[in-house]
């Protein structure tokens, strides 16, 4: 059985109630896990003090908490992994905010592989509350940003996840950028 297969199966097992499908589930996808934590981890300052093995851990329980979410296969569990690695890096930043009384929020550089940004990093708080707000008009785009930036997904997994060919995930997320900066920069300006 593929790997995608398998991941399919037990997802369908444990949605059904099977705990055991949960327990054999981790080993299969861990190591995929991990890879998309270290990509996303890249992005972070080099002296961040969450690691990738501990990113994977997180977003894994929270998964895996309470009732199976309905993921229908391999894609979308990664893609939800994504969404969680997110949550679980921008509560980390907070955390971290809040432990200074307010003060510098947690900078992650924006940068993809493919053309570098004008600005270095961005505040990461001020990034999630953007791409909320570009979802909001344009859900695609924000989810190739959250799939690239915090997944770790590069363009052609982005695209197979997606379902869009490579051309139309460059061209998402060139637009995403443009908008998430413009977005970014006039939230701070007010």
């Amino acid at each position: 059985m593929k790997q995608s297969e398998d991941v399919t199966t037990l997802l369908a097992r444990w949605r059904e109630g099977d705990r055991r499908a949960l327990r054999e589930l981790m080993p299969v996808v861990y190591a995929e896990l991990r890879r998309l934590a270290e990509r996303s981890m890249q992005s972070e300052r080099g002296d961040h003090t969450l690691q990738a093995t501990a990113l994977v851990h997180e977003a894994y329980l929270r998964l895996v908490e309470g009732q199976p979410p309905n993921i229908k296969d391999r894609r979308h569990f990664y893609a939800l992994a994504a969404r969680v690695m997110r949550r679980v890096l921008v509560d980390h930043a907070r955390g971290l905010r809040a432990a200074r009384r307010g003060g510098g929020a947690l900078k992650m550089s924006l940068e993809s592989a493919d053309e570098p940004m004008v600005t270095p990093v961005v505040d990461l708080l001020a990034l999630d509350q953007a791409l909320t707000a570009l979802a909001k008009i344009d859900r695609r785009s924000a989810q190739v940003v959250e799939l690239r930036f915090f997944g770790g997904l590069e363009v052609k997994e982005t695209a197979a996840l997606l379902g869009v060919s490579e051309p139309t995930v460059l061209t998402d997320t060139r637009l995403a950028r443009a908008w998430l900066w413009d977005h970014i920069e006039r939230e701070q300006a007010t």
